[in-house]
């Protein structure tokens, strides 16, 4: 695997501001930040699209953060941040269809979604910590089928926490390269970036793009201080 390098970073991270308190002015002052960072993406809310691109992709995220809407609300969701000039949709499953097993209805919910964003990166965050190994292959094995091009690990707003590489590195293992793996959730280092790109992501969900940037040079300063 090639080493994760910050500018290989900025790339594959999705750069994110989805406080529920977001105002326009938190938004302009947002993108200014992302023009500065050079991120490839943002990721925001659908009721703040639409937004200037400003030469980068924009990501919006339905059925967030519970995931508890009927798939008719997520898939007109989804058609209206189209609409509204979003170029990839992260949408939540339903945790009531994960705890059931019912990977049918799991399946319906997300091919629903799939059907009305069809030409538009899809991702299926399926908040990871809060499921057991089985329930992670089980998601991810739903999210291939239904036809998703990622599986995600979390929205970083669930009691249970974030993302892990443990669960990362199952939900890899599970879709193999047929799928990207994004991880996000409580990752705001630029060690738990390469652990987590280690353990098999392709794509990082994080609001923290910056201090990890930051983090990353520091860790350059101080090797090149003590002679390494």
């Amino acid at each position: 695997m090639t080493a994760l390098t910050p500018q290989h970073f900025l790339e594959v991270a999705d750069h994110t501001l989805l406080a529920p308190t977001t105002t326009k002015a938190d938004l302009d002052a947002f993108l200014e930040d992302a023009a500065e960072l050079g991120v490839k993406r943002v990721c925001v809310s659908p009721s703040l699209l639409p937004v200037d691109k400003r030469g980068r992709e924009i990501v919006t995220v339905v059925g967030f953060p519970s995931g508890v809407h009927t798939a008719e609300a997520k898939a007109f969701e989804a058609a209206q941040a189209v609409r509204d000039g979003a170029d990839e949709i992260d949408m939540v499953v339903n945790p009531g269809l994960v705890q059931a097993a019912d990977w049918e209805g799991l399946r319906a919910e997300i091919r629903a979604v799939r059907d009305a964003c069809p030409d538009h990166v899809l991702k299926v965050i399926i908040e990871s910590a809060s499921l057991s190994d089985e329930q992670i292959v089980a998601c991810s094995q739903a999210s291939e089928s239904a036809g998703a091009d990622f599986v995600k690990t979390s929205t970083g707003f669930h009691s249970a926490g974030g993302a892990s590489a443990h669960a990362v590195r199952l939900m890899a293992e599970t879709v193999g390269d047929r799928l990207g793996v994004k991880a996000s959730g409580g990752i705001r280092t630029a060690e738990t970036a390469r652990e987590m790109w280690e353990a098999g992501a392709t794509r990082f969900g994080v609001s923290a793009t910056a201090a990890i940037v930051a983090d990353w040079e520091s860790e350059g300063s101080t090797s090149a201080d003590s002679g390494y």
